[in-house]
């Protein structure tokens, strides 16, 4: 059967590309939660939707969004596969979060992956992140190669941001935001006992970031994998303490710091019995400490949102490089954007090089039975520099053609019945 000019430019269609998502711009932190994927629910969503009709999907939970990204008749399909796999409603997500399409749709990507679009400007923790999620999706066969394009130029562009701006300069993620806090806020920071709860990525660079900026020797660490706690301790020669010693050691801590990954409240006022003053800071999506927990007045309670609203000098230092990067992510944007439109072309191009190799085939069979010593190696090699040469003319053609690249290519169709191929 043949292929029609429209079906040569149907599949993967950037203006089929969707993005949709929840962040922090409009939704707090109770709501983010809602939507919020653990990396089992990720690796449980993509394989199921591995054997429905996505041809690519990848998704993103952080702290601070949950977004998916992939191809789609419409974003809806999207929205309902998030929806399902998580808390949140259709109704609540319509109205406060986004959708993109198309061209918007992989300007956000980049934004995202450089860190222009981060709670705290310049926050580079998202690339790995993002990497990672399109690395998942690949392993799982869920990535083509317009998604796996994006993502390679998406971290290209984050590193040359990185490099050539002063933009990623001074605090760079919540971890560190959260312990300039503390040092803003509790005298003899150094000399104060210090708890933190929970150690995943958070958690880790947090009390990376306590060792490093506040020199306390007694920051006490609790994680219900006990050897993960045990192994960073080790590194820092801090304190490891049980799961089940956690009110305990409340008592006696000055600053508590929660970076649990729970769904449910980890810290409520049922577990403080305090003598002295207790900050706490929650560094956690959805958030992990109750908010009854201030009912106590001894109790302080500082979440990761208002860390992340930074008016510091830092930021203000930061904004000042924002035109820099945008012209590094826009010349890295249009680069992208030229490659997708030319890779359109490819499937033409395929049928057109296999039509001439059809013939160069027929041709040699002829001469081979009708040409006494006919050299077909020789042939074969002559043939296919032509073919090269024919099939170099036409890309560069429809690469200059401009609005008239359609038209040329039904001409070329019609002259040489180019037919779809099999699957």
């Amino acid at each position: 059967m043949k292929k029609t000019l429209r079906q040569y430019f149907d599949k993967d269609l950037p203006e089929t590309f969707f993005v949709i998502g929840i962040n922090y711009t409009k939704a707090d932190a109770e709501t983010r939660g809602l939507y919020s994927l653990s990396e089992t629910t990720q690796q449980h969503l993509l394989l199921d939707t591995k054997k429905q009709t996505y041809n690519a999907l990848s998704v993103l939970s952080t702290c601070n969004r949950t977004e998916v990204y992939g191809f789609a008749k419409d974003p809806e399909q999207l929205i309902q596969l998030l929806c399902t796999y998580t808390r949140g409603s259709t109704k609540v997500f319509h109205k406060m979060a986004y959708v993109y399409k198309g061209h918007e749709a992989v300007s956000h990507v980049f934004k995202v992956g450089t860190g222009l679009d981060s709670q705290i400007l310049g926050d580079f923790e998202i690339i790995s992140q993002l990497r990672n999620s399109f690395k998942r999706s690949k392993d799982l066969g869920l990535l083509n190669a317009y998604m796996e394009r994006l993502i390679n130029v998406v971290v290209q562009t984050s590193k040359r941001i990185k490099n050539e701006t002063q933009i990623s300069n001074g605090a760079t993620s919540v971890s560190f935001a959260a312990v300039q806090y503390i040092l803003a806020r509790i005298p003899f920071v150094a000399q104060k006992n210090i708890l933190l709860f929970g150690l995943g990525k958070i958690g880790r660079n947090t009390c990376e970031n306590l060792v490093k900026h506040t020199r306390n020797k007694q920051i006490t660490l609790i994680n219900r994998s006990k050897p993960k706690a045990e192994a960073l301790a080790g590194k820092f020669q801090l304190t490891v303490k049980d799961y089940a010693e956690i009110q305990s050691e409340i008592i006696q801590t000055d600053v508590l710091v929660v970076a649990t990954g729970a769904s449910n409240p980890t810290i409520s006022k049922e577990l403080l019995f305090l003598k002295k003053p207790l900050l706490i800071l929650d560094l956690s999506i959805p958030k992990n400490v109750d908010s009854n927990v201030v009912e106590n007045p001894l109790v302080s309670l500082v979440h990761l949102d208002e860390l992340s609203k930074m008016t510091d000098q830092t930021l203000h230092n930061r904004k000042a490089e924002l035109p820099l990067a945008l012209a590094i992510l826009e010349e890295a944007k249009d680069e992208f954007h030229e490659w997708a439109a030319h890779r359109k072309y490819a499937p033409f191009i395929r049928s057109f090089k296999e039509k001439l190799s059809e013939i160069k085939d027929g041709e040699i069979a002829f001469q081979r039975k009708k040409t006494e010593g006919f050299q077909e190696d020789h042939a074969a090699l002559l043939a296919d520099r032509l073919i090269h040469k024919l099939t170099t003319q036409v890309v560069n053609h429809l690469k200059t053609a401009n609005g008239s690249a359609e038209q040329s290519l039904e001409i070329i169709q019609k002259m040489f019945e180019l037919e779809t191929q099999k699957d």
